[in-house]
C-alpha cells in the first residue's frame, strides 16, 4: 500500500501544478505576455512565456497520464493477482461450512444416561 502513497502523493501535486499553469495562461492570448509587454511590444523575450506555459502544460499532462499508469501497472503486479469479480457464487464458495451446535461440557462431568422410569 505504500507505493499506492507515492504514487498517489505524486499525482495530486502534478495535478495542483497543471491547474496553477492552466490558470495563469489566457485563453485569448493576452495571459502573462501581454501583462508585461504593455502593448504589443516585446520586452526581453516575454513573448518566451506563452511558449513555456504551453510546453508545460503539455509536459505536466504527459507526467500525470504516465504516473496514472505507471501507478495502476505497478500496484496490480505488486499483488499478483488480477482483481476478483465477486459474485454470489464465489461468496457461497468462500465461507466456511457451518458446524452444528454443540452444547458446553463442564469438566469432570461424565456421560449418564436417564434412569428410565416404569412400573412393570
Amino acid at each position: 500500500m505504500g507505493i499506492f502513497l507515492v504514487f498517489l502523493a505524486l499525482i495530486v501535486v502534478t495535478a495542483l501544478l497543471l491547474i496553477v499553469v492552466i490558470m495563469v495562461q489566457n485563453p485569448k492570448g493576452g495571459g502573462l505576455d501581454s501583462t508585461f509587454a504593455g502593448s504589443g511590444a516585446m520586452i526581453g523575450g516575454v513573448k518566451q512565456t506563452t511558449d513555456f506555459l504551453e510546453k508545460a502544460t503539455w509536459t505536466l499532462f504527459g507526467i500525470m497520464v504516465g504516473l496514472i499508469l505507471l501507478s495502476n501497472t505497478v500496484v496490480f503486479t505488486q499483488k499478483n493477482k488480477k482483481p476478483e469479480i465477486i459474485t454470489p457464487e464465489t461468496i457461497e464458495t468462500n465461507q466456511p461450512a457451518k458446524q452444528a451446535p454443540t452444547l458446553p461440557v463442564q469438566p469432570g462431568a461424565t456421560s449418564q444416561q436417564p434412569a428410565q422410569q416404569g412400573g412393570k
